[in-house]
């Protein structure tokens, strides 16, 4: 089950070309990069006793998410019509979890240059 700050960040360092970083000099707090555009694509950070996963979301799935789960909810400190938060409280299956992270990597990634 992801609860845990490690356990989200290893799953993170499994996409290709990114970096774990600590902007604010707050160990708690961390943020997933992109490394070619310093782009974030996870911002993880403790907050009300659990650990928060905040992540970009596709408009057409935001409300999707949070009329699912009562723990994916506006993003904390972030845009909340683009951002979720995830609430790691194991009421979000695994599974659902990692595929919000995985979309908050590919919408946060590099875009195409435009010919």
């Amino acid at each position: 089950m992801l609860k845990e700050k490690e356990q989200i960040t290893a799953y993170c360092h499994g996409f290709a070309s990114v970096y774990e970083d600590y902007p604010f000099h707050d160990p708690d707090w961390c943020v997933m990069r992109h490394k070619h555009t310093r782009k974030v694509f996870a911002w993880i950070f403790p907050k009300d006793g659990h650990i928060w996963v905040n992540v970009k979301c596709a408009p057409e799935w935001i409300w999707f998410w949070r009329d699912t789960y009562a723990s994916v909810v506006p993003a904390y400190h972030l845009n909340k019509a683009h951002w979720n938060s995830i609430i790691l409280d194991g009421s979000v299956p695994d599974d659902d979890i990692r595929m919000m992270i995985a979309t908050s990597y590919d919408l946060t990634g590099s875009r195409k240059k435009r010919s």
